[in-house]
């Protein structure tokens, strides 16, 4: 049973259906075919702009690498400190992090009933532990003997 155009916000969507429909199969065929074609070309331009990215950051990556290892040659005895220095922050690192655990096994269940109480726990704690562990990145890649080029 036809519908009447005007009964239902819907009708509008499925006479616009009908008589796209009554252009041919070849149309819809050649619009299909189309929008394919269309769908492919944006693939192969993101793919181009993906493959952009890709060099642009591995060129960064690898003068950072050279420049660092530039440096590292130029410092022999700096980077001999650095690595000292990593290898005793480490340590005090491993006994900061006991420290903590300790602090959340004997206070753990405080700390999931009250949010004041993990509020101090993470200020007392975060900020130390986040510094501690960017300067031990920044120490440790210092330290690192620089690497030959292949």
């Amino acid at each position: 049973m036809p519908r009447d155009s005007h009964s239902s916000p819907t009708a509008a969507l499925f006479t616009q259906v009908e008589v796209a429909a009554d252009a041919g199969p070849a149309t819809a065929e050649a619009e299909q075919t189309q929008l394919l074609r269309d769908i492919i070309a944006g693939q192969d331009r993101h793919n181009e702009l993906l493959e952009e990215l890709v060099t642009l950051l591995s060129n960064a990556q690898r003068q950072r690498h050279q420049e660092m290892s530039q440096w590292k040659q130029a410092h022999p005895r700096l980077v001999r400190e650095c690595k000292a220095a990593a290898d005793v922050l480490g340590r005090l690192q491993n006994e900061y992090l006991a420290r903590i655990t300790r602090d959340i096994a004997d206070s753990g269940h405080s700390l999931d009933d009250s949010e004041f109480l993990l509020n101090e726990f993470i200020d007392r704690y975060g900020p130390r532990l986040a510094h501690l562990h960017s300067v031990l990145q920044v120490l440790s890649q210092l330290g690192n003997p620089a690497e030959r080029a292949k």
